[in-house]
């Protein structure tokens, strides 16, 4: 009994595992290809065709599944063979799209670059030269003075009593002289006693000159004619002797102090013009030239101090400005400039890609100066060159390009081939508009009732 129950348990088992391997193979066999769609050979009227197809769907009764499987393979076929017959745009063989030009010629002087300030063509610190109390200020801060003008005016109440003191002194001293001389001819004196009364008149001079002196440091003015600035001492102040009292500066013309490399010692030269770019008034370029070099070069950096001079009619430029200074070294005319992206640093060379019959030549230049976003090519170019100007990164020596928005050997034209594949009606040679070639041989989709 037990035999037997065992044997029916091994046969269910055998049936099961076999039922499910038969079913995961079927799942893994790979479906049947569908048979081509036949090509009708001769044309049947329009009243037949309707009549067969009535009799076919009549006699043979499908459904909506089957009949449009072979439509949508028919319709993905299409594509696929128009999309297989248009040739590919810009492929992996194709050139490489770069912007391409010429180099310009553009006058191209040769400069030199530097930084500097502004300075006043002459600035002095007004101080009293004597001790004494502010009685008078004779201008107003901020405007302009006179050469002679006088500004500060001390206490003199001391002074001129002095200068009295010292001139009786002298009127004195040279009465005594005068009756000694008197005297001395008679011989009532000797001649010691007339040389001692003529020095106690030359001592009582000076004393005078000395008084005078003193009164007129009491009393200063302007040495030359410029603006004051903003003073630090008022009306009923006391001063000493050397304390700042209030700043005069002459701005027209102006100076600019900057510095040069001393590789450049050897090129620069008084009158060499100069522009100044100044960032306080930005678009406002101005021109001056250099008046005076320094002979000792400053030891900190290496560098030549030059000083020029500018015009400043107008008041604009101030003492402390910073400024952007262009020194014109030398004028050398015409010069082959690029823009300065297009020169590539490979390593320590220097380099630009030229075009010649489609191909792109790695070219070795030598660069001169830049600015303004160009660079001047010294040597390695010619003005007749074709050259990559954009999209030189993606090149390597002897590579095909074509210039940018140029249409390649590969590229497509607006309406091709593959147009035809997804089943819109095309015209014929004749000009009639006709079903899809791509779509012959699919069966009509089933009208809906």
């Amino acid at each position: 009994m037990k035999k037997t129950i065992y044997g029916v348990v091994v046969a269910l088992l055998g049936a099961v595992l076999g039922a499910g391997g038969m079913f995961f193979f079927g799942l893994l066999k790979p479906p049947a290809p569908a048979a081509p769609a036949a090509t009708p050979t001769a044309a049947a009227p329009p009243a037949a065709n309707k009549g067969a197809e009535s009799a076919t769907s009549a006699a043979t009764p499908t459904s909506p599944s089957s009949a449009a499987a072979p439509a949508a393979g028919a319709a993905n076929a299409a594509p696929a063979a128009g999309a297989a017959a248009t040739p590919r745009a810009g492929g992996p063989g194709g050139p490489i799209a770069v912007e391409m030009g010429k180099p310009e010629k553009l006058d191209w002087p040769k400069t030199v670059m530097a930084v500097g300030s502004l300075r006043s063509d002459e600035s002095v610190i007004i101080r009293a030269e004597q001790s004494g109390r502010i009685t008078a200020l004779n201008f107003k801060e901020g405007q302009p003075v006179r050469m002679g003008q006088l500004l500060v005016q001390l206490d003199d109440s001391l002074a001129r009593a002095e200068l009295e003191q010292a001139k009786a002194n002298q009127k004195l001293g040279k009465a005594k002289f005068d009756r000694a001389v008197e005297l001395q001819q008679k011989n009532f004196i000797s001649g010691q006693a007339r040389d001692e009364a003529e020095n106690a008149m030359r001592v009582a001079d000076a004393t005078v000159s000395l008084a005078q002196a003193k009164l007129t440091k009491l009393f200063i003015k302007a040495p030359f004619s410029g603006t004051v600035g903003l003073r630090t001492a008022g009306v009923g102040d006391y001063v000493k002797d050397g304390q700042d009292i209030v700043n005069l500066e002459k701005t027209d013309p102006i100076k600019v102090d900057f510095k040069v490399p001393e590789v450049f010692q050897s090129k620069i030269r008084v009158g060499q013009a100069l522009s100044v770019d100044l960032d306080a008034l930005p678009g406002k370029p101005f021109t001056g030239s250099v008046y005076a070099v320094n002979p000792q070069l400053d030891t900190a950096g290496r560098a030549v101090v030059l000083r020029a001079q500018m015009v400043n009619r107008g008041g604009e430029l101030k003492p402390g400005m910073f400024a952007r200074v262009r020194l014109t070294l030398a004028a050398t005319g015409e010069a082959l400039v690029v823009p300065e992206q297009s020169v590539a640093m490979q390593g320590e060379e220097q380099v630009m890609y030229k075009v010649v019959d489609g191909r792109a030549l790695r070219t070795k230049v030598v660069v001169g100066q830049r600015r303004e976003g160009k660079a001047e090519i010294v040597e390695g170019l010619g003005a007749n060159d074709v050259i990559v100007l954009a999209g030189w990164q993606k090149l390597r020596d002897g590579a095909a390009v074509r210039a940018v928005g140029g249409g390649g050997a590969g590229a497509a034209p607006g309406a091709g081939p593959g147009a035809a594949g997804k089943g819109e009606a095309t015209k014929g040679g004749d000009g009639k508009t006709g079903p899809n070639p791509g779509t012959a041989g699919a069966p009509p989709p089933e009208k809906k009732s």
